[in-house]
């Protein structure tokens, strides 16, 4: 590889890696047109496995909406990025495929307790698939497989004799 390519790369891993924590700041922060800017055309989203839709971006902004109301505090933690560019035939570095684990602490927005540590954790990984466009990389498709779950503890109710 000469020195302009390799410096192609790490600008291309870099615009990546921005446009991956772009992605969990705007589901965090509950910004759904943010979220829906990250998305390439035709770009598309499945959270089937963690009990959700898939659909285009702006059917799985509304369906995150909705879904994420529920909680006051969210925040994801996205690690262990494995970052592959497209090696087709007919691909020239065009496209890339990321493959990221994530745990994702949340607070239930009726929890009543003061308390602030999260009542709710989830956690797996992510399948993101871009596309190099004229305003930069865009996601063209993101894919969750969750892997577990933490749901609150229910402390039974109290019997009165």
């Amino acid at each position: 590889m000469t020195q302009r390519v390799e410096l192609a790369t790490l600008r291309d891993r870099l615009a990546v890696d921005e446009l991956i924590t772009e992605y969990a700041v705007a589901v965090d922060d509950g910004d759904w047109t943010a979220y829906r800017n990250l998305f390439a055309p035709a770009g598309r989203a499945d959270y089937r496995s963690a009990g959700g839709i898939e659909g285009d971006a702006g059917q799985v902004a509304g369906w995150l909406a909705e879904s994420m109301g529920l909680f006051s505090m969210r925040q994801h933690l996205i690690v262990n990025r494995r970052v592959r560019f497209g090696v087709l035939e007919q691909d020239t570095g065009d496209t890339a495929r990321v493959q990221a684990d994530y745990v994702n602490p949340m607070r239930f927005a009726e929890n009543g307790t003061g308390s602030s540590a999260p009542d709710f954790v989830c956690g797996g990984r992510y399948s993101f698939g871009l596309l190099r466009t004229y305003d930069g990389w865009r996601l063209r498709e993101v894919v969750v497989q969750e892997k577990w779950r933490r749901l609150p503890e229910r402390t039974a109710p109290a019997v009165i004799d």
